[in-house]
């Protein structure tokens, strides 16, 4: 433990010094300038301060109020040396932030007494501080733990929709990484970005209930079918309603508002404009894109600059004009989305010139 005691009599720092030698575990620096110790403040972290507060230049409040004022400096022990039997003055020296007073002349028993006591207590403050910052690092750890859980849950899930949709997983990465991309770019808050980053996988999680030979069918739907097919958005709304957490209720928002348009002539409510949630509006731009891109077993893939120009034109109609803006300034981001995140069985993707 270290102290500070400051006195502008040099006689005095030495009779202190002398008396406070024999208390274990404590280093003394003295300094007999006011404007000094608030210097050497500054580089070392005491432990303790004991201050005089008559002295010429800066009193004893004002070194305390300057120390009081530096975040490393809140909850120091300071005890202040004074011949003021003044209430007035011990008052202010109180609201400036001295713990404790030291009355002249005093005794050396005294002096050793009460800078013992404050010791003990400062070194308890700080084995309490290292304990709650343990704990907390504790907390942070298991949180971080259980949130990389329930990603990688969402992950698997997504996954395997994905697979009994007839891709292999890369389509969710790509909506994932290119729905992060246009959300950075419309410069939303970082953790939202992140939220949508891993929600997006989960926009069409409701086609666990729709029957696999509709949704794997070669060929036109009939419209019984495309309704079927359409109910997707229901069961995945049913499945995520009433979620707790910021990752749920953002991939609710999603699976329930990926298929409106922003022109108000989409499903299942047929909501425009910003009444559609944003998160659904930056995710409809990548699915649409990369659904356009990959191939089904009931469609061939297109190219991605042929893909790229369907969501360019539907812009201000099928999707958010802001979205599609973002999408076009990024595009060499999202080709690079594209190569890197290709399905394992394909190829090179085709590029138009």
């Amino acid at each position: 433990m270290r102290a500070l005691i400051i006195d502008d009599s040099k006689s005095v720092l030495l009779w202190m010094g002398a008396a406070l030698t024999d208390v274990p575990d404590l280093t003394l620096d003295l300094c007999d300038r006011p404007e000094d110790a608030l210097v050497l403040a500054s580089t070392r972290q005491y432990d303790l301060v004991v201050v005089d507060y008559l002295m010429p230049n800066l009193t004893g409040i004002d070194v305390t109020e300057a120390l009081r004022l530096r975040p490393d400096y809140h909850a120091i022990p300071i005890v202040m040396i004074t011949a003021e039997r003044d209430s007035e003055v011990r008052l202010k020296a109180l609201l400036a932030g001295v713990n404790d007073f030291l009355n002249k002349p005093f005794d050396p028993i005294e002096l050793r007494a009460r800078i013992t006591n404050l010791m003990s207590l400062r070194r308890t403050q700080v084995e309490l501080a290292a304990q709650a910052h343990r704990l907390e690092e504790a907390v942070s750890q298991a949180t971080a733990d259980l949130v990389s859980r329930e990603e990688e849950m969402i992950w698997r899930l997504a996954r395997a929709i994905e697979m009994r949709d007839g891709g292999t997983g890369a389509h969710i990465s790509r909506v994932a990484a290119i729905s992060r991309l246009i959300a950075e770019g419309l410069s939303l808050d970082p953790h939202v970005c992140r939220m949508i980053y891993l929600a997006a996988p989960l926009h069409d999680i409701g086609k666990i209930g729709v029957r696999d030979a509709v949704l794997n069918k070669p060929g036109r739907l009939t419209a019984d079918e495309m309704a079927e097919i359409r109910e997707h958005v229901s069961y995945g709304a049913r499945l995520l309603e009433n979620g707790t957490s910021d990752l749920i209720r953002v991939a609710a928002a999603i699976v329930g508002g990926h298929h409106e348009k922003w022109d108000g002539s989409g499903y299942p409510r047929g909501l425009s404009g910003e009444d559609i949630p944003i998160e659904a509006r930056i995710t409809a731009v990548a699915d649409v894109f990369d659904a356009l891109s990959s191939a089904r077993p009931y469609k061939e893939a297109w190219s991605p600059e042929r893909a790229y120009q369907e969501i360019v034109r539907g812009s201000g109609s099928h999707f958010d004009p802001d979205c599609v803006r973002v999408f076009r300034d990024r595009w060499q981001d999202v080709v690079e989305v594209i190569r890197t995140l290709r399905d394992e069985e394909e190829g090179p993707m085709a590029w138009s010139s």
